[in-house]
């Protein structure tokens, strides 16, 4: 039989400590799911939460039951103290759960530490200056210690609910974020306030035992999480960094939940929890096995494409289902779809070029050739130029439609030593190269060569025994090939890089090449004055390639048999085939 000051335990003393001693019980096997919670930190904090309500709940047991005064008060103070303790776990536990970092911060720690102090040695303090609680002897509702709450314990009571009230934002905040239904956290989190009602009617009334009721309601809170709303906390938190449609679904494809987002994608949604996913969407349900998860929708009379991604959904080691994520690409796949239908009429057109086109050049340029070797006049001179144009505009045609927008593989090159072996493949005449600065940079070496010897190409045919200087720009952000002839015009410069512009000597594609073989790499193409006149040519947006980056890139094709060393360059990694192609410029 339960004691208490002076006489058997009552049925209402039964009723307290019974309430308290099921809060502390609840709140111990409750630590059993804490393996349900896959984040550490979040795990830590609610861990912290349980054990600290726990204790807060045994506490106000032992200060209901307990006879002697002395260990009454020993029970009360542990309370307040662990009641505190409880706040820091409570912040600790949204802190890490919302993806903040606020519990690791070095700086916030120490405060709380230095306010953790600071309040506990006011209640510690409470025999000295009596500002805290006072306690006289009552016998309603049974006899107990009645405890009448000073200034500090509300200024303290305060303090908890505000630091508590940050947590409940930091919750309410990512379940917005992440458009779920907030209704049930808040019923939770109201959980958490309830018992400052009773704090009140207990001062005011006699039917109540005049003590703190809030270890009743945080261990709602730490239980209502692990047992009723675990699957959704989870579900919530690893949908925290998410603004797309989210979908939880069971192993068995029955709906568990689902984000705001995904029932104004799928109005099908509402209301569908607890059934089939595979009933109300049978579209999207059918897309999550499937090799290529891009589901097509019609939205206001137009098709979308939208991504499908699933993540495991598990509680402890035990998977329950899976998360799905439905990401909008339709931007992304409309591009990828119209450059396949380029790439197909571009395979067309090589096609067309090498057979349609080559075979009469052949015929003529043979024909051409026999008629030179009896007799020479101009306008056979003039038919074998317009030949050779004819020749360099189907190689540059080939060369967009084999190539395309698209580099190959990439790896360390020298410019210096990439500018020399594309000016020793063009015939220059007397033109002059100058490399006055090297540069290390990741790069196609092969349509990189192309580049330059187009740009070569194109300044020896329009500038005749020029200059050619190659360098790097001021800024550092990439290069420049320079030189010294007649130079573009400002008004035609952004022209003569479309595909089509030349003057009458042009192909129209050698420039446009170029500049597509710069946006491949990720690089801009613009062309300004020389300073000695002529035209400039810079490639912006190259960045440098370290030392040892290179060398760690020749150590790992020495392993695999030396491929730059057979193809006769070890300084570009690889030999470019460009010569053999033919390729010209304007």
């Amino acid at each position: 039989m339960l004691s208490t000051l002076g006489g058997t335990a009552s049925l209402p003393l039964l009723v307290y400590a019974g309430v308290f001693l099921a809060a502390a019980l609840a709140c111990v096997a409750s630590l059993t799911r804490l393996s349900a919670i896959e984040d550490d930190d979040t795990r830590r904090g609610m861990a912290g939460l349980l054990v600290a309500s726990g204790l807060w709940s045994v506490s106000h047991v032992v200060f209901l039951v307990v006879p002697v005064t002395a260990l009454r008060l020993a029970a009360y103070y542990t309370g307040l103290v662990v009641g505190f303790a409880a706040v820091g776990a409570w912040l600790y536990f949204c802190s890490a759960y919302t993806g903040r970092a606020l519990h690791r911060n070095t700086t916030y720690r120490r405060i709380a530490v230095a306010v953790f102090a600071v309040v506990v040695a006011v209640k510690l303090t409470n025999p000295i200056h009596g500002l805290y609680f006072t306690t006289t002897a009552a016998t309603t509702p049974f006899p107990h210690l009645a405890v009448e709450h000073r200034l500090f314990h509300w200024l303290a009571m305060g303090l908890s609910y505000a630091l508590a009230a940050v947590g409940g934002f930091m919750l309410l905040e990512l379940f917005t974020l992440t458009g779920y239904d907030t209704r049930a956290l808040t019923l939770l989190l109201g959980l958490t306030g309830l018992p400052l009602l009773f704090d009140i009617l207990g001062r005011r009334s006699t039917m109540l035992v005049d003590m703190t009721y809030e270890p009743l309601g945080v261990a709602a809170f730490a239980v209502g999480v692990l047992f009723v709303f675990s699957t959704r906390f989870q579900a919530v938190r690893l949908a925290g960094d998410v603004d797309d449609p989210v979908v939880v679904t069971g192993e068995s494809g029955v709906i568990r939940d689902m984000n705001a987002a995904a029932v104004d994608l799928f109005p099908g949604l509402e209301g569908a929890v607890g059934e089939r996913l595979a009933d109300r969407l049978p579209a999207l349900a059918g897309n999550l096995d499937a090799d290529e998860r891009v589901l097509e929708l019609e939205r206001d009379g137009e098709t979308c494409y939208f991504l499908i991604s699933t993540n495991p959904f598990t509680v402890g080691n035990t998977r329950i289902g899976r998360m799905v994520i439905i990401s909008d690409i339709t931007r992304e796949e409309r591009y990828r779809r119209q450059i396949e239908r380029q790439n197909e009429r571009l395979g067309q057109l090589a096609g067309v070029i090498s057979h349609d086109l080559r075979n009469p050049l052949n015929v003529a340029s043979g024909r051409l050739e026999m008629e030179r070797a009896n007799r020479d006049s101009e306008n056979l001179a003039a038919v074998a130029e317009s030949l050779s144009r004819i020749r360099r505009l189907i190689e540059n045609l080939l060369t967009l439609a084999q190539e395309g927008l698209d580099v190959g593989d990439t790896s360390p090159v020298s410019l210096e030593t990439l500018v020399e072996r594309a000016w020793s493949t063009v015939e220059t005449g007397d033109a002059e190269l100058r490399v006055v600065d090297d540069l290390l940079f990741m790069a196609d070496v092969d349509r990189l060569r192309q580049a330059l010897e187009n740009l070569f190409r194109n300044a020896v045919e329009h500038g005749g025994d020029v200059t050619v200087t190659v360098g790097l720009c001021e800024d550092g952000d990439g290069f420049y090939v320079a030189d010294d002839g007649p130079g573009i015009p400002p008004e035609e410069r952004q022209r003569v890089l479309e595909f089509g512009e030349s003057d009458s000597d042009g192909s129209g594609l050698g420039l446009a090449i170029i500049d597509t073989i710069a946006e491949a790499h990720g690089w801009s193409l613009s062309i300004t004055d020389a300073e000695g006149g002529g035209a400039r040519f810079e490639f912006v947006g190259v960045e440098p390639v370290e030392e040892g980056e290179r060398a760690d890139d020749e150590g790992e094709r020495a392993q695999h048999g030396g491929e730059g060393a057979q193809h006769g360059d070890s300084e570009l990694g690889m030999e470019s085939g460009w010569e053999q192609a033919g390729g010209e410029a304007e």
